[in-house]
């Protein structure tokens, strides 16, 4: 079976977020840490390089079921050009609550925000409770 290629690391997750730019990508990553914690309860785990995970779960691709791996049950990237939140839409519940968060943008795994000032924090919230709430770890 091929396994994902993103793994857990022990890399430090406040040096990662002290490290992002632009200034405001870095102050908008750690807000989201605090959240995230908040939420969660979990510590963070930086994943590859560039993915602040937490919890875990494991799965098997719809698309090619030889493929598994461990994955984040929720996490976020802080890019250069804009946020990457991961886990918000995989599961029913977060799907049909994501039009409720503000202004966004989709990817095939992640919703892609500018900065945390376009969004509801309160729904925010509720979008990752359901994330890492997930009954698969």
């Amino acid at each position: 079976m091929a396994d994902n290629k993103t793994q857990p690391t022990t890399a430090s997750v406040a040096d990662f977020l002290e490290a992002a730019t632009p200034a405001r990508r870095r102050d908008d990553g750690i807000m989201l840490d605090s959240i995230f914690r908040e939420v969660t309860g979990a510590e963070p785990v930086l994943w590859g390089p560039s993915i602040v995970g937490y919890g875990s779960y494991r799965y098997r691709s719809p698309s090619n079921p030889r493929t598994t791996g461990d994955w984040p049950k929720t996490g976020f990237s802080p890019r250069k050009a804009q946020l990457s939140i991961y886990g918000l839409k995989d599961l029913p519940e977060g799907a049909a609550l994501l039009p409720a968060l503000g202004k966004f943008t989709e990817g095939a795994g992640c919703v892609y925000v500018k900065n945390l000032d376009d969004i509801d924090l309160s729904v925010l919230r509720k979008l990752i409770a359901i994330a890492y709430g997930r009954g698969d770890d």
